[in-house]
């Protein structure tokens, strides 16, 4: 007689791949956009946070859009309103009107690990909490946004993404969002990328208090770094990351003070630079057309410039 599988326990990857999708699933939602005239946008993922119905998703899903609504895994079709976006870094936040939501909890992209269990959950072309499972393949990548500005320290996954799981949540094994999907490679396989939640947090928080993201530049591309332990005692430094620069735009503000691409900047108006979020978490709108004074490490020469930043 065979034996009914559903009596069976799942092995143990199956299992906290289940566990996990269980306990963020009902906070997933379809969103759909629509101009005022009622012409379609298209449509994408989000994941609710809050009771009350705020929920974070892609910029580009709601661009040019003015009518939202979102379709919850209980068969409910709320309304929803545009409370902010940046297309800077690809996010937004709607606010669905109702109380009592399910909605997810926040881990910590700054704690993932290489090799790290990523679960994908969204709407693909429409399937209602579709479930992709992978890896995280790399950490600390830039993606250019549909805005022309690079997003840095965005994970790179192989958890497969289609069409329409755009916004939904990247998740770890413990159910615990830690990224928000955003984009796939084009013509390319198991390569797909998902906004940290450490800058996902950030971003919605400016958003729900301002409607926008305000902010300066510093006209660099930088990555975080891990600094060699030596160096970091020869430093006096307890942080072992800071941002490594790139790239420098010409006639920036970085250019300006006189960064060059190989630097790696550890301190910023005072603070212990530690890693690219953090470094946009600096670069507030009261930054800029102000002098900061930075230290940099230069090979193994320690420099102290000055720069200004430019409003974004």
């Amino acid at each position: 007689m065979i034996p009914d599988t559903a009596e069976l326990p799942l092995d143990p990857f199956s299992e906290l791949v289940s566990q996990a999708v269980e306990r963020v699933s009902p906070a997933v939602v379809n969103i759909s956009a629509a101009r005022k005239d009622g012409r379609s946008l298209g449509r994408g993922s989000g994941v609710l946070y809050t009771p009350d119905g705020y929920l974070l998703t892609n910029s580009h899903v709601i661009a040019g859009a003015d009518r939202f609504s979102a379709s919850l895994t209980d068969g409910r079709e709320l309304a929803a309103t545009r409370i902010g976006d940046d297309p800077g870094t690809d996010l937004a936040v709607l606010r669905l009107e109702a109380n009592g939501l399910p909605h997810a909890s926040f881990g910590s992209s700054a704690k993932l690990r290489v090799g790290q269990l990523v679960i994908a959950i969204g709407n693909p072309f429409g399937y209602q909490t579709s479930v992709t499972a992978g890896i995280v393949s790399a950490l600390g990548r830039s993606l250019r946004a549909a805005s022309g500005r690079l997003i840095e320290s965005v994970i790179q996954t192989d958890a497969p993404l289609n069409p329409g799981n755009s916004g939904g949540p990247l998740v770890d094994a413990r159910g615990a969002v830690i990224g928000v999907n955003t984009a796939m490679a084009g013509g390319a396989q198991g390569i797909c990328f998902a906004i940290g939640i450490d800058t996902a947090i950030d971003v919605a928080t400016r958003l729900m208090r301002d409607g926008r993201v305000k902010r300066s530049r510093l006209g660099l591309a930088g990555q975080t770094s891990t600094l060699d332990r030596r160096m970091a005692r020869i430093l006096d430094r307890s942080a072992l990351h800071a941002v490594q620069v790139t790239g420098v735009e010409p006639n920036g503000a970085a250019a300006r003070a006189g960064l060059q691409s190989g630097d790696v900047l550890l301190e910023f108006g005072g603070e212990t630079v530690s890693g690219v979020d953090q470094l946009h978490r600096l670069l507030t709108a009261e930054r800029a057309n102000n002098d900061v004074p930075i230290r940099v490490l230069r090979r193994t020469e320690r420099l102290e410039l000055i720069v200004r930043p430019e409003a974004d």
